[in-house]
């Protein structure tokens, strides 16, 4: 277990990431640190969700995942750890870790109280320094998880959009917008399988967009396009522009595909 992932809302103009990376190198020298991102809107869960969904498969077995992104912290909501079948993931138990856990066959979930394994003193404001990064590197030399702390039962999920379909429609969510201003739906194209490619269109307010096409440049220089994202759901981009802009376009908003 010697790959760590770090997906926070720290950005990278100060010093919170590679405080993360060094004490995490201080417990673990053979860890490897790899970030996925830090540039989650501060306090967004659910962007840091969708971007720890997104990512998380494409990392080694046993990859030791970290996501904080922490409006709450010093407060309540527990720190966790989850072990699946697959994957460790390292948190606050705010919801940001569920979405990555959605299909996963979930093992154990210990709360983090064991002190042992945290840094001294603990902050009230930086525990991504302070628990989550000193716990992903023991975790990752090999520390069992029932000494992390007591194991619980379940934990806090987001609500996942479940997107509706008829026999002509598809109807769903704008859930990320990525930096090109890509926005990317709940609609996966397993959903859309059924719908024939060349006669669907994207809906936004009751008017057609889009066409559904197969990359970026199926759509001319400035002009929409609806298109599969790397992540398997629909996206709406434009071709050199940003369709969040085009469009004024925001997470939430409903989107419509129509065959």
């Amino acid at each position: 277990m010697n790959v760590i992932t770090l997906t926070t809302d720290y950005g990278t103009n100060d010093w919170f990431v590679g405080t993360l990376r060094g004490v995490i190198a201080w417990i673990n020298p053979h860890a490897n640190a790899v970030d996925i991102t830090h540039q989650v809107a501060a306090g967004d869960i659910r962007a840091g969700a969708f971007a720890l969904m997104a990512a998380y498969r494409f990392f080694p077995y046993q990859t030791v995942h970290v996501a904080v992104v922490d409006p709450g912290v010093g407060g309540s909501r527990a720190a966790i750890v989850v072990q699946t079948s697959e994957h460790f993931f390292v948190g606050p138990d705010n919801g940001v870790l569920s979405w990555a856990l959605r299909h996963e066959k979930i093992h154990a979930i210990h709360r983090l109280e064991n002190e042992k394994f945290f840094l001294k003193p603990v902050s009230q404001t930086f525990h991504g320094r302070d628990v989550f990064a000193p716990v992903a590197a023991h975790l990752s030399k090999g520390v069992s998880l029932d000494r992390f702390g007591p194991q619980q039962e379940g934990l806090v999920r987001l609500r996942w959009p479940d997107p509706k379909r008829t026999r002509r429609e598809a109807e769903g969510e704008i859930l990320y917008i990525d930096r090109f201003g890509n926005a990317i739906t709940n609609l996966h194209e397993e959903l859309l399988a059924g719908f024939e490619r060349k006669r669907c269109r994207i809906v936004v307010r009751g008017k057609p967009v889009a066409a559904v096409q197969g990359c970026y440049e199926g759509a001319p220089a400035g002009k929409a396009a609806g298109v599969i994202s790397s992540s398997g759901f629909l996206e709406l981009a434009v071709n050199g522009g940003s369709a969040a802009r085009k469009f004024r376009l925001k997470v939430g908003d409903p989107i419509l595909v129509r065959s």
